[in-house]
């Protein structure tokens, strides 16, 4: 009897140990997961703390700079080309031709076909021509000036005739001139095979190259050629 009760308290003894120990156990490896949770949960916060105060904001200064010196460049740019524009508006003419009145014509080109004749005289500039797809005229003091297309420029003196009516004119056409209203005239020009071209003022002089014939037409009129 004596023998069997001391077994039993011994054996109780083990299962009080073996339950401290699985006790022990548990809380040792609960404060190990709870020790990592800590480590995770303190390297994430410095890991947002970095980005939110070193790397996002790293990253937005040096877009927004990359975008201010993009900018800047671009308004160079645009400021050079205005520069530039400017400087050629502001340049020599491509070459000047002197008119059968002693004045300069001063000859700027501007494109395909498109040209600007400034008429010069003791520093002044008394007319301006330019071509816009179709030649360019002007009569004054009785010189008549055409710039072609090509940019030639051609200038002869006299020879104008007052319309409205119908005039033989230099390289054998004929000159059937109308007026239409108040500075504004028409002048069918005529060869053997009808009309070949026309000429219309509306408020300014115009001019035409008629296969090495210029003629100019007047808003007042007048109409004048030479071959």
């Amino acid at each position: 009897m004596i023998t069997r009760r001391t077994r039993t308290v011994r054996s109780a003894g083990l299962v009080a140990v073996a339950v401290a120990a699985a006790l022990s156990l548990t809380a040792c490896q609960g404060g190990d997961s709870d020790g990592a949770s800590d480590k995770k949960d303190s390297s994430a916060s410095a890991s947002a703390s970095s980005t939110e105060h070193g790397g996002a904001d790293s990253e937005g200064d040096r877009t927004t700079a990359g975008k201010d010196r993009v900018g800047a460049q671009s308004g160079s740019s645009a400021e050079e080309t205005g520069t530039r524009s400017a400087a050629a508006e502001k340049g020599s003419p491509d070459r000047t031709e002197k008119l059968v009145d002693g004045s300069t014509a001063e000859i700027y080109e501007l494109g395909e076909q498109h040209y600007r004749a400034k008429i010069v005289s003791r520093g002044s500039v008394l007319a301006t021509l330019e071509t816009d797809k179709h030649d360019a005229g002007l009569n004054a003091n009785d010189m008549s000036v055409v710039l072609t297309l090509g940019g030639e420029v051609h200038s002869w003196m006299g020879g104008g005739q007052q319309g409205p009516g119908s005039f033989k004119i230099a390289g054998g056409w004929t000159a059937k001139v109308s007026k239409l209203g108040e500075l504004r005239y028409r002048a069918q020009i005529i060869g053997n095979d009808g009309v070949a071209a026309t000429l219309e003022t509306d408020g300014h002089d115009v001019g035409l190259d008629a296969n090495g014939s210029y003629i100019v037409l007047s808003a007042g009129g007048m109409i004048s050629a030479d071959a």
